[in-house]
């Protein structure tokens, strides 16, 4: 008995082959296993010796036909090569980015012939795993699922919006991993033991998203798509495909995952624009905000928020204090046909806002016109239209260009499905073709698009300033969530910078009208006027935009960082942070450094802080901006103390104290000799 048993060990132990890959510096350690017997998948994923991800599973379902995930042939020895390169972006938060990682492809035949290859990279800061497949037919693939799975091995708390096929546009939640059932991506983890990590995906290109399921009481996140196509498909593939990157960063601190969430522009292919001198990082203005607020419309009246003579008021208000651009929401007609075809004219404006004079004055005063498209979710129309539409756009001096697809799509596809992710790559294709930069909002979420397409200059895709105008407001800890979840992936078009902070202007307007269901009477920003002032640059974008009314600015001496700062950012330190609670951060604009700190619903005290960061040799006048005595965002927002101070490189801050919902934003100008 003790011989057959030891025969039976002795066969399972070798129907098991392991693949070994390790990161550049050794820290983190993938071991991918095949087992001969059933042809399946797993990979455990070590850091420095400690499982972080257990036996997770590997592996594609189809709708029939072919076998991706079970009885799996292993044909070849892996293939590994090392890279270590660095490449230029032509803006981000660093635009000087080094790629280095270790990889190994792992080549299997599936039962029909084709080839299943598994491509694993270890970076320093963390693991992706993708699947590579050719046929050996030209029949397509009908992808309905995914068994690639994290298990980890340690309990863990989350931070994450739910799975959703139409909206990122949700409340951020705080749980344990163990009550979690799904989530979209990213997904911030804080592992006992030390370790932070978060979950996102890497070039979607041609595949629907990925989001996490789970069962309560597991440890367990599954990849999962929400939206199917209307037959069901989930995505539809040729002979020859590769899937976007299933991937993880790890860190021993929360901010590590802020400088490492690179790694996910890093898995995107190297830029297709040959000449990227036109594509051009803008602070701007905007007639925005106060249809948000209720005391214009997008539609023509006497309440039109975009007719000829408030564009010229914002062409002058950007030009007198600096600031490079100016958009318009509701220029063009259409905007009566929402809530039905929702069929707008992106090339025909409205007869009270007269273009050509527009052009003018805005050339005449060197500000750049921002165009809008609002397609409302009328996807094809818009295909119909997009390059006659972006052709009109070139021809009237817009090089810039804001999308919205606010409400469900017409032909009954989701937000977040393969459909949706081959339009928003269409149009970024398109407007690169043209010379057009695009700000997406109602996106498909950001996966490191920009390091191939640098045109992508920012989107929306999660909760932003306009939830302030007209609901009870996004909490006072959301801004600093959002440094640990959203914006790991990519630049946020938030549009911070209001100033009327309790609405006490703009509602009792005998302009203003209640116009959203949301708006129960409280609508106010839950933070305070210096917190606001620093969201500018905690809240990276390459278009940074001031969103309130031009004359809530005047006169108010706080406006002037906003005309101090630059948004051609060419690198960032992160100095500090916690989810929900505070984050500080320095970034640099050429000889210009802008140091901003943001929190949560508690003050915090910032210790004294190096300025290691500046300049040797370089006396700096540093203007602190930050709450005034007894500020608070609840009761009292909106004071806000100026001081100002000459450092250098050598010196410390003083002491800072923050109110609870507030911030700090510093600039250091050098000082002319």
């Amino acid at each position: 008995m003790k011989q057959v048993l030891l025969a039976f060990l002795l066969i399972a132990s070798t129907s098991i082959t392991a693949q070994n890959l390790h990161s550049p510096d050794g820290k983190l350690a993938l071991h991918i296993k095949h087992n001969a017997t059933t042809g399946s998948l797993t990979y455990t994923l070590h850091r420095e010796k400690r499982p972080i991800l257990k036996d997770g599973q590997l592996g594609l379902i189809t709708r029939s036909g072919q076998n991706l995930s079970t009885h799996l042939q292993s044909i070849g020895s892996p293939i590994y090569q090392t890279i270590d390169s660095t490449y230029v972006m032509p803006w981000g938060e660093n635009k000087i980015n080094r790629d280095h990682f270790c990889e190994m492809i792992l080549p299997y035949r599936t039962e029909e012939g084709a080839t299943l290859s598994i491509v694993c990279r270890l970076y320093n800061e963390g693991m992706a795993i993708r699947y590579r497949y050719e046929g050996v037919r030209s029949d397509s693939v009908m992808i309905m699922d995914e068994l690639t799975s994290f298990p980890f091995t340690a309990p863990a708390k989350t931070w994450s919006i739910p799975a959703n096929n139409d909206t990122y546009e949700l409340d951020y939640r705080t749980m344990t991993l163990d009550s979690l059932q799904d989530a979209n991506t990213p997904i911030t983890m804080e592992l006992e033991g030390g370790l932070w990590a978060s979950i996102h995906e890497a070039a979607l290109t041609d595949y629907p998203e990925m989001t996490l399921s789970k069962k309560i009481g597991s440890r367990t996140l599954k990849a999962t798509y929400t939206a199917a196509w209307r037959d069901g498909i989930m995505a539809r593939m040729g002979h020859t495909f590769e899937t976007p990157w299933r991937s993880i960063i790890i860190g021993t601190k929360a901010i590590d995952l802020v400088s490492y969430s690179a790694m996910w522009q890093h898995l995107n292919p190297a830029c297709k624009i040959a000449d990227t001198s036109w594509i051009r990082p803008l602070r701007y203005v905007g007639v925005w905000w106060g249809m948000h607020v209720g005391i214009q419309s997008w539609t023509m009246g006497e309440r039109h928020g975009a007719t000829t003579a408030n564009a010229i008021r914002h062409i002058d208000f950007a030009a007198d204090n600096g600031i490079e651009g100016v958009l318009f929401e509701g220029w063009n007609e259409g905007w009566e046909t929402w809530g039905g075809e929702q069929k707008l004219n992106f090339m025909k404006p409205y007869a009270d806002f007269n273009l050509d004079s527009i052009r003018k004055h805005a050339a005449q005063r060197g500000v750049k016109l921002m165009n809008h498209h609002e397609t409302g979710g009328n996807v094809p129309y818009y295909e119909s239209v997009l390059d006659s539409a972006l052709r009109w756009s070139i021809a009237h001096d817009m090089h810039y260009l804001k999308t919205g697809y606010a409400g469900g799509y017409t032909n009954g596809e989701k937000h977040h499905g393969q459909y949706a992710v081959r339009h928003y790559r269409r149009v970024v294709e398109t407007a690169a073709k043209y010379g057009i930069m695009v700000n997406a909002h109602e996106p498909i979420k950001d996966t490191g698009i920009r390091r191939t397409w640098p045109n992508m200059m920012t989107r929306e895709g999660a909760k932003g300033m306009e939830w302030n105008a007209w609901s009870r407001g996004n909490s006072p800890e959301h801004h600093s969530i959002l440094v640990f979840t959203r914006l790991l992936s990519g630049p946020m078009d938030y549009t911070p910078g209001v100033f009327d902070i309790l609405h006490s202007k703009t509602k009792t307007s005998p302009q203003y009208r209640n116009w959203n269901n949301e708006d129960e009477g409280n609508s106010r920003l839950n933070t305070t006027r210096a917190g606001q002032i620093a969201a500018w640059i905690v809240l990276y974008s390459p278009w940074q935009m001031a969103s309130d009314l031009p004359e809530h600015y005047e006169g108010e001496n706080a406006f002037q960082f906003f005309k101090d700062y630059r948004a051609d950012i060419d690198e960032s330190f992160p100095l500090f942070g916690y989810p929900g609670r505070e984050y500080g951060v320095v970034r640099r604009a050429g000889d210009r450094f802008f140091l901003g700190v943001i929190t949560g619903n508690e003050a915090y005290t910032m210790p004294r802080q190096s300025l290691h960061f500046l300049r040797p040799h370089t006396t700096y006048e540093a203007r602190i901006y930050i709450d005034g005595k007894d500020a608070d965002w609840r009761t009292n927002p909106l004071p806000v103390d100026i001081h100002t101070l000459y450092v250098t490189g050598e010196d410390m801050l003083p002491v800072l104290k923050i109110a609870a919902g507030g911030g700090v934003a510093i600039s250091f100008i050098p000082v002319e000799k």
